[in-house]
């Protein structure tokens, strides 16, 4: 298995890579930044790292060529002025219709959830306004997901813990798990994305998500 991981530096990306490798996937690990990993990619031949930027299409062409699966971990300012996330996951599609690559899953926030049948948590009068800037950038992501005719799975994070985790958390389709923490932890929200592209789960649907 082959993978390109988007925000392959970030704080849920480390992870992401560490446990791909861990698998025994090779990962191609794409940033801006990837200064940490040169070390890390000469040691591992499994691991390559790949310097570029997200709004470039050559840049992401290259990345997604030849492998299996992508993970998007991308970041962004929380004011929602940075348009990393939605703009970088529209460049990640198109580049994938280019190379015939279906699967992906990406991260989002947990406002993308159903609050109901009718709504997004997002949606709500009594969501948090604090929230809503990135939440909106999460938003536009998942609806160039929804109409992207790939093989998509979209988890929703809550709050996001820089711990490895220890793989005692809840999923569920579509909606907030029940019990919710409203917590995750970074290697446990990889452990859940790499699961997602292992064993085919959650396809064409956003996951819930909380430790336990």
């Amino acid at each position: 298995m082959t993978i390109t991981v988007f925000g392959a530096t970030g704080q849920v990306g480390k992870y992401v890579v560490t446990q791909a490798l861990a698998r025994g996937y090779t990962v191609k690990a794409f940033g801006r930044s990837i200064a940490s990993l040169i070390d890390k990619d000469a040691a591992n031949e499994n691991l390559i790292a790949v310097k570029g930027y997200v709004f470039e299409e050559a840049d992401v062409l290259a990345a997604v060529t030849g492998v299996d699966a992508v993970v998007s971990v991308l970041g962004g300012a929380f004011d929602g002025k940075d348009r990393t996330r939605s703009l970088g996951m529209k460049n990640i599609i198109a580049q994938m219709k280019k190379t015939g690559i279906k699967r992906i899953v990406a991260l989002g926030g947990m406002g993308i959830l159903n609050a109901d049948d009718n709504e997004l948590l997002i949606e709500q009068s009594d969501y948090p306004e604090q929230y809503k800037p990135v939440g909106l950038e999460h938003l536009a992501a998942y609806r160039s997901l929804e109409v992207s005719g790939l093989d998509w799975t979209f988890v929703c994070s809550p709050d996001i813990l820089d711990q490895p985790g220890n793989r005692q958390y809840i999923t569920s389709a579509n909606y907030p798990p029940k019990p919710n923490q409203y917590q995750i932890a970074a290697g446990d929200l990889a452990d859940c994305m790499l699961q997602c592209i292992h064993k085919k789960q959650y396809l064409f649907q956003r996951v819930g998500i909380s430790r336990l």
